[in-house]
């Protein structure tokens, strides 16, 4: 048993009236939708022509959302169906990155996610989904497709249809007949705000923290914009300025006429900087201890509980921000004590948890001179904080609507990343606390090699063959977009650039270690934000 849908474009009149269906029945807010009704315009006038497309979950049978989910507050039913329950869910909004179809979304009322859900209470008493039902044109079939006797699968079996990004090896289960491309392809048409008959452009849900700001912003640019235009009319004293048809039907190449409200950055500044102290806490661990176990040079007892001691401290940091993240923080224990074991969100949480108990018992070791135990600690905590380094990169990976993840030397990236951070801290150390000669030149050394490194991976990480369109914008948004200024001067020349010269020229690294530092910052601030900016729909 597999249930799916079709949705037949040749009838579909776009009347919202399975929007405002799905709504009803099950109580959706004002500003987010489980299925939506998509509008695109396609030539230029009098040859002009407009395309609906419903939009919602694709039920997949290799659901993504599922499999990163840390708490398995989302799960595949017996019959196919993609179902959630909202008592499990922490509001990580890993699922949302996750789905490539953007149908997730965070309930402003109960800050837990939602999407459609097949009106499953409705089929289990053997009922249609309310939006096949209110359908006035039967553009939407419903039922199960194994079931050959079923109007679905004759329909499959007669029809050509197509299915939204099937280079996701999702296998949706949402068909189109008549599936039109500027629709069903979100890179096709740009996406903006200014829809007509949309009210909520400032964001719902997760997002409407930054509506106040974003709808001022956005105020203040079109009205430098549109002031005295002739075709737009805009009053100064409303509250926002007003769109006319007459605007969107401006250009000849599609374009969106109605769509979702967008839902934002989901991941901000917290995961950015929560990536970032975990590089510190990982790397102040890994380097003295490489260097003493590669007999490279001699740590001392201060230096071991400097260095370890600022780990645990930069380990909870990055704790309390991935906690800061959720959208119910009051249930982060949930990834400990109800977890998914497929989930990189998991097993990154058992590997913080671990590497914290280690680290504190190699400095309780450490601080009463018990060798044996400070040895065993030691090795242990080396193998976790390598862990804790990379982990992050296949729980990206899991986030498989953001292609620019995907990239197989990110792992290398961020482990490189948390050498540099951990070669970085002894440098600055180096100014409070004594540090033998050799152990200095080695961290000098390590620190020039990982810089060289990580220059070599970020090269082959933007230029290397992308093979989606959603990768090749975020590469084009970091060097030549919106990112530009950050990733030339903040990345490459100041976090990058900068420490390798001033490293090949003084005996005093200590700015060098600086621009290290703030160079990492930048750099995962960008690669964590700029994928985000790519439409999903």
């Amino acid at each position: 048993m597999k249930y799916g849908f079709i949705i037949d474009n040749r009838k579909c009149i776009g009347c919202h009236a399975c929007t405002v269906a799905c709504k009803s029945e099950h109580d959706v807010p004002i500003g987010v939708n489980r299925t939506w009704v998509k509008q695109t315009e396609k030539g230029e006038y009098p040859n002009t022509r407009r395309v609906f497309s419903v939009l919602r979950c694709n039920h997949c049978t290799d659901a993504p959302c599922v499999e990163i989910c840390p708490t398995q507050a989302l799960y595949v039913r017996e019959d196919g169906i993609v179902d959630f329950n909202n008592d499990r869910c922490i509001g990580c909004k890993s699922c949302m990155q996750g789905c490539p179809y953007d149908a997730l979304y965070i309930d402003p009322e109960t800050d837990t996610a939602a999407k459609c859900n097949y009106c499953a209470h409705r089929v289990d008493i053997g009922l249609e989904p309310a939006c096949v039902n209110v359908c006035p044109e039967h553009a939407i079939i419903s039922g199960d497709m194994d079931d050959p006797t079923s109007e679905i699968a004759q329909t499959l079996s007669r029809e050509q249809v197509t299915v939204r990004k099937p280079e996701k090896s999702t296998k949706p289960n949402v068909y189109y007949i008549d599936g039109d491309e500027a629709s069903l392809n979100p890179n096709v048409t740009e996406r903006h705000d200014q829809y007509i008959w949309n009210s909520q452009s400032t964001g719902v849900g997760h997002y409407a923290k930054y509506a106040e700001q974003k709808a001022k912003k956005e105020y203040d640019e079109m009205a430098a914009e549109l002031a005295g235009s002739k075709i737009v009319s805009f009053d100064p004293a409303a509250e926002r300025p007003k769109t006319t048809v007459e605007v969107l039907m401006a250009h000849a190449k599609a374009k969106r006429v109605y769509d979702t409200p967008d839902k934002g950055i989901l991941w901000g500044w917290e995961v950015s900087a929560y990536v970032f102290t975990k590089a510190i806490a990982a790397g102040g661990f890994i380097v003295p201890a490489l260097i003493h176990l590669l007999g490279l040079g001699a740590v001392g007892k201060d230096l071991w509980l400097a260095t370890a001691g600022i780990s645990l401290v930069f380990l909870a940091i990055t704790g309390i921000l991935l906690v800061k993240d959720l959208d119910q923080p009051k249930r982060f224990l949930y990834v400990l004590f109800r977890p998914h074991w497929k989930s990189w969100l998991v097993k990154g949480g058992y590997a913080i948890t671990f590497y914290g108990l280690t680290l504190t018992i190699f400095l309780a070791a450490t601080w009463m001179d018990l060798e044996t135990i400070q040895t065993a600690s030691m090795i242990v905590g080396l193998g976790l904080a390598v862990i804790v380094a990379i982990y992050t990169a296949f729980l990206f990976a899991q986030a498989r609507a953001r292609d620019f993840w995907q990239s197989p030397t990110l792992a290398i990236h961020m482990l490189v990343h948390s050498i540099m951070a951990g070669t970085a801290t002894i440098l600055l150390l180096s100014a409070t606390t004594s540090i033998s000669p050799d152990l200095l030149n080695w961290a000098t050394q390590l620190l020039r090699i990982a810089l060289a490194i990580n220059l070599l991976v970020m090269i082959v990480e933007l230029t290397i063959t992308h093979p989606t369109d959603d990768a090749r914008l975020a590469v084009q948004s970091i060097i030549n977009g919106r990112y530009k200024m950050l990733f030339w001067v903040g990345i490459l020349i100041a976090g990058n650039i900068v420490p390798l010269l001033l490293l090949s020229t003084s005996i005093i690294p200590l700015p060098a270690a600086l621009f290290t530092i703030a160079g990492i910052y930048i750099t995962e601030h960008v690669w964590v934000e700029a994928p985000q900016r790519i439409p999903l729909t």
